[in-house]
């Protein structure tokens, strides 16, 4: 493949988030706009694997978007967007869901595991250290030693 068609290539899949939010699904007001391109980096689209609504091009994240556009013209403050979408949808809709005993492990999981995995690691570790000294012959086993030593010059 060439250098420009490479370079065509990276370019599109760099673009297509951009392309994700339609011209006709964009508010007049460039404030609103803001907003609802704000609240929409921070949703998580139904379809797609941990990625926003605003860069997903699936149907069903455009019609998130256009629902958080409909609650911002009704004048819906962002928390109460937010709270309208966990209610309908569940936390799951939230990039970063609220800290609840529910929701612990979510946040503290990966944490935890990594500490986990380290503890592990030194215990490992630990164990693979040089071995003990052995313990010194006995007179016995000195003289064997020195009868199969050969002798010397």
């Amino acid at each position: 493949m060439s250098a420009r068609a490479t370079l065509a290539a990276i370019a599109l899949l760099l673009s297509s988030a951009a392309l994700a939010v339609e011209p006709s699904e964009q508010l007049a007001d460039p404030a609103l706009e803001a907003r609802a391109r704000a609240i929409s980096q921070e949703l998580r689209c139904q379809v797609c694997q941990n990625q926003s609504i605003d860069d997903s091009n699936a149907p069903l994240a455009a019609d998130l978007r256009r629902l958080v556009r409909e609650r911002l013209q009704a004048g819906d403050s962002d928390p109460a967007i937010f709270a309208f979408l966990s209610q309908r949808y569940g936390d799951n809709v939230l990039l970063r869901p609220p800290l609840r005993f529910d929701t612990a492990l979510l946040w503290f999981g990966p944490l935890a595991l990594l500490v986990v995995a380290g503890a592990v690691l030194v215990l490992k570790a630990g164990r693979r250290r040089a071995p003990a000294a052995p313990a010194p012959l006995s007179a016995d086993e000195e003289a064997r030693l020195a009868a199969l030593a050969p002798p010397d010059k």
